[in-house]
């Protein structure tokens, strides 16, 4: 309970006024440094001291909760710009002015509440559930606690769970209030309506040359091409080479006796089971005797069987399970113990294991072989065509020696264009694209490494800089925007003026009709649109904003001009569901014990040694 409250002073509001604490505390009659507070004393709530030492534990910890959402450790500068040091302290503070007042009503914990909490805390705990001794001590050290402190803060925490839950564990929210919100959320609305498209409107004039040339020059910025850089491109990389590589028949048989051995491959058996209760363990006993087929048995006693894969028996952790799996005939099953009681395992197909023929793994073999060639020969074959390169030799004459393949592409700055390099790694599109685009046309240009010890190499041939768009390059575009919004204008015009109608007393349907098309009317729908989606929150939006006579118009998310006239209004009855209303309970009750929280620490007085506070900070963090 005290955890989902204190979830006020993680949210934004409670951000806010962690960030501002230090240096708004002054509005507070909080003063910065106090002659009474000792070195080793941050600040002073009350008569309770915050020491140093709980400050850094603290603030380690959010430290640590920070690095866990971020994904690194905040530097110190981070740290102060995020505002965790006020945070750290608005926490500590709100806590010791809770401890005061819980002191204040007697509240306690006996040793035996303690001695359940630790034995129920999960953090604590071995993989049984049970109470680890050795967890105990290692989470202590890591927390920098010893186990006096460990239990003051247990019972600190418990004495102000008491009193938070005895302040606003019964707080409701106003059955008034769960009316509005449900009337808000569940009211629901019916509508006649009817769309107007494209037919309904007359056609608008084509766009004249100057009416083209006029729009093109106002809108100039969205007609631009984006500069293209004409490539050649040589990649090396071990699979390129090997693909060069041509392995004879009689080198493949040689390399097959050799490695047969480590081609064996696992017999697989694809298993499913199915946990039976005692007239299920009958039945399926009595149909295996019989030689009924395990589909047929499943399917009278109404079981859906669990799939547990095509697995080797060495993949099964399940010693009788693997047993009787790969001791069962293709087809046949086997009633065995489990877990849960007796269960019925069944082989519906068998891979076949041991080595395999040469003409199964010729391609195989033949690769590996291509491959380890091309690992040993792939550093010269490199320092190879760096040396062509810096003769300044084309591609296409290192390409054609080595049998490599040549690329060519016009690449943008986005790099998407190297898809034309077959299996280029995603990682590496950017560094190429980068590096073509701060090449200079003429120049040499250096390899790039590529992931997996490749390297690529490119000429730049052309460079297409960017430029407008002249009025012959999109006129056709230039037609189908200008006509677009021709027909968009004129149907918000048409819809207008079915509204005016509507407003003058005429029937929606007779509206309808002068437009050739017929109304509808919708299933009933909340402000959040319809299920059935015919319905979307625009159109929905629109039909809310008035009484039961309503009527309007709307241009739904898809685009479609809707007319409409409300004609059901349905208001929802009662209370909110249980769920939402004790959610709304929850929020309301982080509200109260937010401002409760910052009432009672007010009244407090919270004095900040702020010598102290720069002190801790600067030889711990190292600001």
């Amino acid at each position: 309970m005290l955890d989902s409250l204190r979830v006020f002073a993680k949210s934004w509001p409670g951000k806010v006024m962690g960030g501002l604490l230090l240096v708004g505390l002054a509005g507070f009659g909080i003063n910065n440094v106090i002659a009474d507070l000792g070195s080793n004393t941050v600040a002073k709530v009350g008569n309770e001291d915050i020491t140093s030492r709980q400050f850094l534990r603290a603030y380690q910890t959010q430290l640590n909760q920070v690095a866990q959402q971020i994904g690194s450790v905040p530097t110190a500068q981070d740290a102060m710009s995020l505002g965790i040091p006020s945070m750290v302290l608005q926490n500590l503070a709100q806590d010791a002015a809770l401890d005061q007042m819980a002191e204040g009503f007697g509240l306690g914990v006996s040793q035996s509440k303690l001695s359940q909490m630790l034995r129920e805390d999960p953090s604590f705990q071995n993989a049984l559930g049970a109470f680890n001794p050795a967890s105990f001590s290692q989470v202590l050290q890591m927390s920098g606690l010893t186990e006096a402190e460990y239990f003051e803060d247990q019972s600190d925490a418990a004495r102000r769970q008491q009193l938070i839950l005895s302040l606003f564990g019964d707080t409701q929210l106003p059955e008034t209030a769960s009316n509005l919100v449900n009337r808000y959320a569940a009211d629901q609305r019916t509508i006649e309506y009817f769309a107007l498209i494209e037919t309904n409107v007359e056609p608008p004039a084509a766009p004249t040359e100057e009416e083209l040339a006029a729009y093109l020059s106002e809108h100039q910025a969205e007609f631009r091409t984006v500069e293209t850089r004409n490539v050649q491109m040589l990649r090396l990389s071990t699979a390129d080479l090997a693909a060069t590589k041509t392995i004879s028949d009689d080198a493949i048989a040689a390399e097959y006796e050799r490695t047969k051995a480590t081609l064996s491959k696992a017999e697989r058996r694809t298993i499913q089971q199915v946990v039976l209760n005692a007239d299920q363990v009958t039945a399926f006993e009595a149909g295996k005797a019989a030689g009924t087929p395990f589909e047929t048995l499943v399917s009278d006693a109404g079981l859906t069987p669990t799939e547990l894969g095509t697995l080797a028996q060495a993949d099964i952790n399940d010693a009788g399970l693997a047993t009787s799996a790969f001791g069962l005939a293709e087809g046949g099953f086997a009633v065995i113990d489990g877990v849960a009681g007796k269960r019925a395992v069944h082989v519906s197909a068998i891979e076949a294991g041991g080595v395999p023929e040469l003409d199964a793994v010729r391609d195989q073999v033949a690769s590996n072989l291509a491959l380890a060639e091309a690992r040993n020969e792939i550093a010269d074959v490199q320092d190879q065509v760096e040396e062509l390169r810096a003769a300044f030799r084309p591609l296409t004459e290192i390409a054609e020696r080595f049998g490599l393949d040549l690329y060519e592409a016009d690449v943008t700055s986005g790099g998407t264009e190297l898809s034309v390099i077959s299996d280029l790694a995603a990682e590496d599109v950017p560094r190429v694209s980068q590096a073509i685009f701060k090449a200079e046309q003429g120049a040499l240009t250096a390899g790039i490494p590529l992931a997996g010890n490749g390297t690529l190499w490119f000429d730049l041939n052309a460079v297409e800089p960017a430029r407008d768009q002249t009025l012959d390059e999109v006129r056709d575009q230039l037609t189908e925007t200008m006509t677009t919004e021709r027909v968009n204008n004129a149907l918000l015009a048409a819809q207008q003026e079915a509204v005016t109608r509507l407003d003058n007393g005429e029937a929606l349907a007779d509206v309808a009709a002068s437009y050739n098309v017929f109304p509808q009317i919708s299933a009933p729908f909340t402000r959040f649109g319809s299920e059935d989606g015919s319905i979307d929150a625009a159109v929905a939006s629109a039909a809310f904003a008035g009484d039961a006579n309503h009527h309007g118009s709307a241009v739904s998310q898809a685009g479609d001009f809707i007319v409409f006239q409300v004609t059901d209004l349905t208001a929802a009855e009662g209370p909110l569901q249980e769920a939402a209303n004790a959610s709304l309970e929850n929020e309301a009750r982080i509200g109260i014990y937010g401002d409760f929280v910052t009432a009672i620490r007010d009244d407090a007085r919270m004095t900040i040694n702020q010598q102290a506070l720069q002190q801790v900070l600067e030889l711990n963090t190292g600001l």
